[in-house]
């Protein structure tokens, strides 16, 4: 395993709050980590302005978690739950637009509609429950995210539907963290959003980024591969990160929107590499559900502006073309060409 790296910023940090910072020159640093959007978020900006840019980043996911949480009654989403159709944000409108494109390119297996599976399944709550063949069968017909419509303002929800933005809005909240920076003329920083990481630029000293990839079987924190970025969001889905044990058997908390299962493909984790946040948060989940063969399909055909590392659960790493001169891996990895 990589141990022992410098400057790797692991996906997934202790839960905590640290605030660190060196004054207010030009070499400026700060750090400051809080709980938000169910997961620890890290955020660390360099130069002038940082301590600003920092408090503005987080006052600005504390107003995008008070928009999209399903665990707030008085959020845009819980009210559209409960009303079947509101007028929301302009914020929450992009989201609904970029998320049902995305559904749409990955055949519906990126679908915010699969809320009521989850509930079903306990994982919003914590209070578990593995459903009968019966209760599926209700519950299925109400993922179908088609049934949703965004005109202006509005969306309306299909009969019973419910949502969940959760797939795609830590990836907006990363992107919106960058262009928050760039407005307090910070240098360069980095935004960590439990799996979810952004950077802005180079490191101080010029160098890249490097954002560790975990062992994602068991429950070890060895690094297995590191990939060296600059201006990229680095995001990475599996089933490692949230799962159930129920009489012997694991559950895990990505569902298939066909079957409303959860699914059990060759792969064990997704990360995919883009300068759109949004964009990989939610391809990382469509591409785990999907498989090793069909994610590498669907990276050959809508590609252009992501790279993906796949891990699958036989220890085989597969990186995609783009990434061959900045991932480093401690066994080794297969590169994958667009025309292969």
């Amino acid at each position: 395993m990589i141990s022992g790296l410098l400057g790797v910023a692991l996906l997934g940090l202790l839960a905590g709050c640290i605030w660190q910072s060196t004054g207010g020159s030009k070499n400026s640093s700060c750090t400051r980590q809080i709980f938000a959007m169910d997961t620890v978020m890290s955020f660390t900006a360099y130069g002038k302005n940082c301590e600003e840019a920092v408090d503005a980043a987080i006052e600005e996911v504390k107003r995008l978690d008070s928009l999209l949480s399903t665990g707030d009654p008085d959020s845009e989403i819980s009210r559209l739950n409960v009303a079947g159709v509101s007028s929301v944000s302009e914020d929450t409108v992009v989201l609904f637009e970029r998320a049902l494109a995305v559904c749409e390119t990955t055949g519906g297996l990126f679908d915010v509609s699969v809320y009521p599976l989850m509930e079903l399944w306990g994982f919003p709550t914590g209070e578990y429950h593995v459903p009968s063949e019966e209760e599926l069968e209700d519950v299925l017909p109400l993922v179908d995210a088609s049934q949703i419509e965004v005109t202006g303002s509005q969306v309306r929800l299909g009969a019973g539907q419910r949502v969940d933005l959760g797939g795609i809005a830590k990836g907006y909240a990363s992107a919106r963290i960058m262009e928050i920076y760039e407005q307090h003329g910070v240098c360069s920083g980095m935004v960590s959003l439990g799996g979810n990481i952004q950077v802005l630029n180079r490191k101080p000293d010029g160098s890249g980024f490097r954002i560790g990839i975990r062992e994602p079987e068991g429950n070890s924190a060895d690094i297995v591969a590191v990939v060296e970025v600059e201006n990229r969001a680095v995001v990475t889905s599996g089933g490692y990160e949230r799962y159930f044990e129920e009489n012997g058997n694991i559950y895990i908390h990505i569902l298939d929107p066909g079957t409303g299962r959860p699914v059990e493909g060759d792969l064990a984790s997704v990360t995919v590499v883009s300068e759109d946040g949004m964009l990989a948060d939610a391809l990382s989940t469509a591409l785990y559900i999907m498989g090793l063969e069909d994610a590498l399909a669907y990276w050959r055909n809508y590609g252009e502006n992501f790279e993906l590392v796949l891990i699958t659960k036989t220890g085989e790493l597969y990186a995609t073309e783009g990434l061959e001169n900045c991932l480093e891996a401690s066994d080794g990895f297969r590169i994958m060409e667009r025309d292969g």
